[in-house]
């Protein structure tokens, strides 16, 4: 496997999106906004894009789901605190590490089952052998701990899809292109080679404080976490060199059947809280290399908060994953106003000064390619019997779980999680609640 193109195909693309996801919001001034996933939607609905989808609605991951990775303990907390329990939230603040980064906003438990239901949905659906790649633009919350809340995540939906994709795929390559480490991502599987971690990010005084070179993994899992730190202003150009050369050494050393791809967007030029210089082209290269290789692939949101630029490269990444090329000239949406005064299809590079020298980006890339070198061709697995797939049908998705229904999933079951014509618009979807009665929360 060189790295080169192999052939052109059109791609069995699935797309999960849920109308509620937006609807949530952190509080006034908090940079994490939902909304944005709203504002990609109506983006990708408009350019036509839902023609070339098959979109689906996910379900709402369950207790019983978030617990295979997530303390009892902290699930159990986050289903009972809302922001009238101040007693509650004062008692566990700094044990569930919540607060001002993380606080306690209405709906938070449902807000944090929608976005980690859709991924494990998508994963799922990669697992059938249904999709070559799978989007969800409201996962890809890397930041959240077994037992705690970090960095504006709550529940690691990345952790839940990939234990998911476990079931199936002997090997997992998970690929973090937002300007913070991937740590919780990492921390989770920092002791196994079955998952490959591999974050490039900003490092030195910077959020989480993980993911030094060094950084590499412990016994079984020692070298299967891969960490390139890089500093302000790091470009197209800069990126590409470095990327390109080691995800071709992991997937010639590796070998991973699925990919799981964070496409945080903070990593973009003019970020709130960034501090790259990536145009949306320069960012999207990622996974333009991925496809590549023709290996299934899991695509997922993150960071970004510049949410404008945040829903024209999801966007742009969208119609990638499909082949299309869209044109720049912005179609008019719900939401026509947040993209002027150009209107267009583009997220530019800026001026700013790119404190990453090649020499430097020589040295951590001859220190990565060396630990790839290290590594056994191909772990081997002990081969296991799959679980069978359980459909998170409505019945079976009772808290209690006291039937623990044994669910197979269907054909027509399947097609009911298919959304039809007409329901592809949030705005069709809100009739008397949506969009239009709620605030505009503006970037």
């Amino acid at each position: 496997m060189d790295g080169a193109p192999t052939r052109s195909r059109k791609n069995r693309v699935s797309y999960f999106y849920h109308p509620d996801v937006g609807n949530y919001h952190y509080g006034p001034g908090h940079p994490m906004k939902p909304h944005r996933i709203r504002m990609t939607h109506n983006l990708i609905v408009n350019y036509g894009l839902y023609h070339k989808l098959e979109v689906n609605r996910p379900h709402a991951a369950t207790v019983q789901e978030m617990t295979k990775f997530h303390s009892d303990e902290y699930i159990d907390f986050l289903k009972r605190v809302t922001p009238e329990n101040v007693t509650e939230v004062a008692k566990n603040q700094h044990k569930f590490n919540v607060g001002d980064d993380c606080p306690v906003f209405d709906g938070l438990f449902e807000f944090s089952s929608l976005s980690a239901g859709g991924s494990v949905s998508a994963a799922q659906k990669l697992n059938r052998g249904d999709s070559d790649i799978a989007i969800n633009w409201g996962g890809g919350l890397h930041h959240a701990k077994r037992g705690e809340a970090s960095g504006f995540c709550y529940v690691n939906d990345i952790v839940l899809a990939i234990l998911e994709l476990l079931r199936v795929h002997e090997r997992v390559v998970y690929i973090d292109i937002d300007v913070h480490h991937g740590d919780g991502v990492e921390e989770a599987f920092y002791l196994t080679d079955r998952v490959m971690t591999v974050s490039f990010h900003k490092y030195g005084e910077y959020f989480p404080g993980t993911g030094g070179i060094d950084d590499v993994g412990i016994g079984k899992g020692r070298n299967y976490s891969i960490n390139f730190p890089l500093k302000d202003g790091m470009d197209d150009e800069s990126y590409r060199s470095v990327f390109r050369p080691i995800m071709k050494g992991v997937m010639e050393f590796y070998r991973p059947s699925a990919v799981v791809l964070q496409c945080g967007a903070d990593s973009l030029a003019g970020d709130r809280l960034g501090c790259f210089n990536l145009s949306m082209k320069g960012h999207a290269q990622a996974l333009e290399y991925m496809k590549t290789f023709n290996v299934p692939i899991l695509m997922l949101g993150g960071g970004g908060y510049t949410i404008r630029n945040v829903a024209r490269t999801w966007t742009y990444e969208t119609a990638m994953a499909i082949g299309e090329t869209l044109p720049e000239e912005l179609p008019f949406n719900d939401y026509y106003q947040y993209f002027g005064p150009d209107f267009k299809l583009n997220v530019p590079s800026s001026n700013m000064e790119n404190l990453n020298t090649q020499e430097y980006l020589n040295k951590m890339l001859a220190r990565v390619l060396e630990n790839l070198r290290g590594l056994a061709h191909a772990p081997s697995v002990q081969m296991h019997e799959v679980p069978k797939d359980l459909f998170a049908d409505d019945d079976a998705m009772d808290e209690d779980h006291d039937s623990k229904k044994d669910v197979r999933i269907t054909d027509r079951d399947k097609d009911r999680r298919v959304m039809k014509d007409g329901e592809y618009s949030d705005s069709d979807d809100e009739v008397g609640g949506g969009r239009r009665n709620r605030q505009s929360f503006a970037s």
